[in-house]
C-alpha cells in the first residue's frame, strides 16, 4: 500500500503564498491530507478550504495542555469535556483522529500508575469515539531534548496505554523524530508496534529540519516498510524547512513515495 502523505502546513506556508496556493501546490505535488494543530475562529473555513482542493485534513489537536495531561486524574474532567468536543468536530470534519497527550512525569507517581491513570482518562471517551470511527491518538514525544519531564516518551509506554484502554479506536501518533531521539532502532518497533499506530509524523533528526544529508535518518527505507505492514493512514511531514518551503515540500514527499 502506497505511502499517503501529509503536511503540517503552518511550518510550510510561504509568507507570501495565500493558504489556497498552498493547498493548491500540496495536492499537485501528490500529497492527501494537511493537518492543524489549534482549532482557531477559522478552523472549519481552513478544513473546507483543504476539502475544495481535494486535500483530507488528517489530524487535529484533541486537548490543551501538553505537559498538564492525562496522566494526572484531576485532569480527567477537564480533559473528557475538551475530547468529546473534539471527537465530535473531528467526525463532523471526517478527520481520522485527535491528538492527545500523557503530561509529563509527576514526582510522586509511579510509572505504572501513570499508565494505568492515562488509560482510565482515555477509557473515559473511547466509547464516544467508536461510535464516531475517531481514532485517540497518544503522541509519543522525546523527554531529552524538546520535551523535558514528558511522559509517554517510549513506544513500550504508549502501548502498555493502549493495551490497558483496549479499545479499537485507542491508538499512539508515532513521531518518528522523536522516536529516534528516545530509543532508536525505528523500523522494527514501527513494524512490531503497527497495530497501535493511528498517525506518523517526520522531521529530521537533529534539528527537526529537511531531510537531507545533514540528518541520520533513512526515510525512503522508513516508509517503505512502513508500507509493507499495510498501514493505511497518513505520514504526516511536522519539520521546519531550510529553504524554499514549497521545494521541501516537493522533495520530502519524492523521498517518502513508497509503497
Amino acid at each position: 500500500m502506497r505511502i499517503q502523505q501529509s503536511i503540517c502546513y503552518p511550518l510550510f506556508k510561504p509568507g507570501d503564498m495565500s493558504l489556497a496556493d498552498l493547498f493548491r501546490a500540496a495536492a499537485g505535488i501528490g500529497y492527501a491530507a494537511v493537518e492543524l494543530w489549534g482549532r482557531g475562529d477559522d478552523f472549519e473555513e481552513v478544513v473546507a478550504l483543504a476539502h475544495g482542493h481535494g486535500l483530507v485534513v488528517a489530524s487535529m489537536v484533541g486537548h490543551t495542555s501538553l505537559a498538564d495531561g492525562l496522566n494526572k486524574r484531576s485532569n480527567h474532567d477537564r480533559i473528557e469535556a475538551e475530547l468529546t468536543t473534539s471527537i465530535e468536530i473531528a467526525a463532523r470534519c471526517h478527520i481520522p483522529g485527535v491528538i492527545c497527550f500523557s503530561g509529563n512525569r509527576q514526582p510522586w507517581q509511579s510509572e505504572e500508575d501513570a499508565i494505568e491513570a492515562t488509560a482510565a482518562g482515555l477509557r473515559r471517551v473511547t466509547a464516544h469515539a467508536e461510535r464516531l470511527g475517531v481514532n485517540l491518538n497518544l503522541e509519543l514525544l522525546n523527554s531529552k531534548v524538546d520535551h523535558p519531564g514528558y511522559q509517554c516518551d517510549h513506544t513500550a509506554w504508549g502501548a502498555a496505554v493502549c493495551e490497558r484502554v483496549n479499545s479499537p479506536r485507542a491508538k499512539l501518533l508515532f513521531d518518528i523524530y522523536h522516536m529516534q531521539i528516545m530509543e532508536g532502532d525505528l523500523i522494527r518497533t514501527i513494524t512490531q508496534n503497527i497495530r497501535w499506530i493511528g498517525h506518523f509524523h517526520t522531521a529530521g533528526n537533529p534539528g527537526r529540519k529537511d531531510m537531507d544529508d545533514y540528518q541520520e535518518l533513512n526515510y525512503a527505507g522508513i516508509c517503505r516498510a512502513i508500507a509493507g505492514t499495510g498501514y493505511p493512514l497518513y505520514v504526516g511531514h511536522e519539520l521546519a524547512p531550510k529553504g524554499d518551503p514549497v521545494e521541501a515540500l516537493r522533495q520530502t514527499f519524492a523521498i517518502c513515495d513508497q509503497e
